[in-house]
């Protein structure tokens, strides 16, 4: 009863029409940064952030989370819609959302996005305020050791799932790896793969690398083709938004165990939303009956890391508020409001701040209706930028993607390497690479290597320290199953054939 008391506190606070204006302010800000290429709420919250100063602390948070999930559901529109993620973590729309919009369905698309990132998000706020103390031990008991398995068994997973050949889906997750570890080496502070340029000692942007990879070669691969415009028709009709019968049945696994694993993996230090989202697609290909046609529109794909995505941002706050612990870049900017406001995070803060902490979590509830009332009515609008020609469109793609990478740094180099990743992924295309084995193991590999080398030295070079923790040991159980699993399956089909010739 103290959990309802406490959320109907937090309600009524929220429900003040000061409060609501800034949740509104803030979701809706911070939708159409994510929209534009390479800004995102990392960047939205920042440039913000001062304005927060002279507001009242409950209005101040509210507005700055209200801009960061916002932020998250707006970068999937720009990645069905133009095949260009308007944040890291929308990347995974890429996959499935653009291929839908080139079959004329970018309205599903859409109104299923909004759908599951509702789902997602809501879901993440019920299992936030009845377990957030609980999911906060179970984020602390996660060491270097189950860090690296988990990951590795999702890079795994990537690759045992790809369509076409494995090999090559296991050369894009090498590559993948190898480019993530350009940079500077956090162990020894040793340069690695620089070639020189001082703008790699800090690695390769990884909002670059999407940008390039998604709409830059997506821009070079269409280069002379005379294309009008795709998407859904100009008149768009509620009807036109629902997904047919069998799709919505389709989608209610998918988005349960997207939310499942943004849920868990959101609450974890150091992972959020764009682990989560490639996790949830990861999984989604290896169960789907369907999966074979993943990558070319299908809507599994589509909903269960969308709702992961969402689930992920608002159980991101556990580790954050509870322990005082940023997962992401984002929840660091909003520990900082916080502290700048006067109130220390930790576990302290439920009790000492506890109009405050209600209030928020009472106001991601109030957020998500106003996503979904805002983005439902909009899906015709941001369908409609379709039909822009592309002898428009693609130059006003291209303004915004420099725009956007060279403002997170403020540095020429990014807008350089963006150039440099479109040719790679324009290459990987040609040579039949997929992008979402390459660029699971970019995200996943730099965290794997540090995991792997802190594990180590804990145990003392000890590799049994797999065997002897029990989330360690089953993923590496799965692994092993993985790599067996296809020798094993072409064993069988060897034996059937010489039986049958016999």
């Amino acid at each position: 009863m103290d959990i309802v008391n406490n959320l109907a506190q937090g309600l009524l606070t929220v429900l003040t029409v000061e409060n609501l204006l800034y949740c509104l302010a803030g979701v809706t800000m911070g939708t159409f940064i994510g929209v534009l290429p390479g800004l995102g709420a990392m960047l939205g919250i920042a440039l913000l952030l001062p304005l927060t100063f002279y507001l009242p602390p409950e209005a101040a948070i509210i507005m700055l989370a209200g801009i960061y999930y916002g932020g998250e559901y707006g970068g999937s529109i720009a990645a069905i819609l133009i095949n260009v993620p308007g944040t890291p973590s929308s990347a995974v729309a890429c996959f499935e959302g653009y291929p839908m919009t080139k079959q004329g369905r970018a309205a599903v698309a859409l109104f299923s996005s909004a759908v599951a990132s509702f789902v997602g998000g809501t879901v993440g706020i019920v299992l936030m305020v009845a377990f957030a103390p609980l999911i906060a031990r179970f984020a602390l008991s996660f060491g270097s050791v189950e860090y690296f398995a988990v990951m590795a068994l999702g890079l795994m997973g990537a690759v045992s799932v790809a369509r076409g050949s494995q090999l090559k889906a296991l050369v894009a997750v090498v590559f993948g790896v190898l480019l993530g570890t350009v940079g500077t080496d956090v162990s020894t502070g040793v340069q690695r793969y620089t070639l020189g340029f001082p703008e790699l000692i800090t690695g390769v942007s990884l909002v670059a690398l999407a940008m390039g990879i998604f709409g830059m070669a997506e821009i070079i691969s269409s280069t002379g083709r005379s294309i009008s415009g795709s998407g859904s028709k100009p008149g768009i009709r509620m009807r036109d938004m629902l997904p047919e019968r069998r799709e919505w049945r389709r989608s209610a696994g998918p988005v349960s165990r997207g939310t499942t694993i943004g849920a868990i993996l959101g609450a974890l230090p150091g992972t959020g939303p764009t682990i989560a989202s490639f996790m949830a697609y990861s999984l989604e290909r290896k169960v789907s009956p369907r999966s074979a046609r993943f990558g070319t529109g299908t809507i599994e794909g589509l909903v269960a890391p969308e709702a992961a995505n969402n689930a992920a941002a608002q159980t991101a706050f556990i580790p954050t508020l509870t322990l005082g612990i940023p997962g992401t870049a984002t929840m660091a900017l909003l520990l900082g409001a916080l502290m700048i406001q006067g109130i220390p995070p930790g576990p302290r803060l439920m009790v000492d701040h506890a109009p405050l902490f209600w209030a928020l979590i009472a106001s991601f509830w109030i957020g998500n209706l106003f996503l979904l009332a805002l983005n439902i009515p909009l899906v015709g609008l941001w369908a409609r930028l379709v039909h822009i020609p592309y002898r428009f469109l693609y130059p006003a793609i291209i303004c915004l993607i420099s725009v956007g990478v060279y403002s997170i740094n403020l540095n020429n180099f990014d807008v350089f390497v963006v150039l440099v990743m479109g040719l790679l992924g324009f290459g990987m295309r040609v040579g039949g690479f997929q992008a979402a084995p390459f660029l699971m193991g970019f995200i996943l590999g730099p965290m794997m290597e540090e995991n792997l080398r802190r594990g180590m030295q804990l145990a003392r070079g000890d590799f049994t320290v797999f065997l002897q923790s029990p989330v360690a040991a089953a993923c590496m159980a799965l692994i092993a199953l993985m790599l067996v699993w296809p020798a094993l399956s072409w064993l069988r089909r060897r034996i059937g054939h010489r039986t049958a010739r016999g």
